[in-house]
């Protein structure tokens, strides 16, 4: 009798684990990588390029963002049409059978049972690893804030997005107001809650690891013509790095320890 495959499990990556910089950086949807045992989902290798499968340009934003602001680095392992782990798993859009303007053969009429098995081996392991890093830093009187690394589309369905940065939080505005506050002399077309909004469920990282422990947290959206490029990535993160000191700096220094001690 052939046994069973062993199950695969795949965390988040993180880099730095002993950097003690507040900042821990996130990428939720660094990777297009389809490995085995879901295969591409049916899609071509252009598609598994496209803004679909990932956040072109996120993860060398958040890498050098990461370094610069001396914090450490947690990105997702795999592209997120296997499971979006910055959606919860009863969303459509965590598994999306259409994404965008393109139809994704793999994710069409999944069973239950494979829903629960992307679960356990994608967003299970990713947000257990998020998690016992938040909590560890916490522990450590790190007081941690957490950013969020995305792309958007210069594009979307047609209409042109004026937007270049977008600064997005989720019940709590502090840190997202302190970024718009330390951007004010950037030469980007800067928006709060554009071009996306805790309203379009796409703060679930921060809901899950910031707002129940009361941690500084924000979502930031770079429009990836603006970092289309390694070289346009490092100086995206030259420009924000400076920024998102500020705006951490203006925090008190206990910020993030309120709930832990008055829960």
């Amino acid at each position: 009798m052939t046994a069973a495959p062993a199950p695969q499990f795949w965390p988040a990556r993180i880099e730095h684990p002993a950097a003690l910089g507040r900042a821990i950086v996130i990428c939720e949807h660094a990777s297009n990588h389809f490995p085995d045992p879901f295969g591409t989902l049916g899609l071509t290798a252009a598609q598994q390029r496209a803004h679909i499968a990932w956040d072109p340009g996120a993860a060398g934003l958040a890498r050098a963002l990461a370094r610069a602001l001396g914090g450490p680095l947690v990105t997702a392992p795999l592209s997120r049409l296997i499971h979006d782990c910055n959606r919860p798993p009863g969303a459509p859009s965590a598994m999306a059978a259409r994404s965008e303007t393109h139809d994704i053969p793999g994710n069409r009429a999944l069973s239950a049972a494979r829903r629960l098995a992307r679960v356990n081996a994608v967003y299970l392991p990713f947000h257990q690893t998020l998690g016992a890093e938040v909590a560890r830093r916490i522990a450590l009187g790190l007081a941690p804030v957490l950013v969020t690394i995305h792309s958007f589309t210069p594009i979307w369905f047609g209409q042109p997005r004026a937007v270049e940065f977008g600064v997005i939080h989720d019940a709590d505005p502090t840190l997202a107001h302190a970024v718009l506050r330390a951007a004010r002399d950037l030469p980007l077309v800067t928006r709060l809650n554009e071009p996306y909004s805790a309203a379009d469920a796409v703060t679930h990282t921060l809901a899950l690891h910031a707002t129940p422990y009361g941690l500084p947290g924000v979502m930031l959206e770079v429009r990836s013509d603006l970092i289309a490029t390694p070289e346009s990535e490092n100086q995206m993160a030259a420009r924000l790095a400076p920024v998102l000191a500020e705006a951490v700096a203006a925090l008190t220094p206990q910020s993030g320890t309120a709930a832990a001690r008055t829960g």
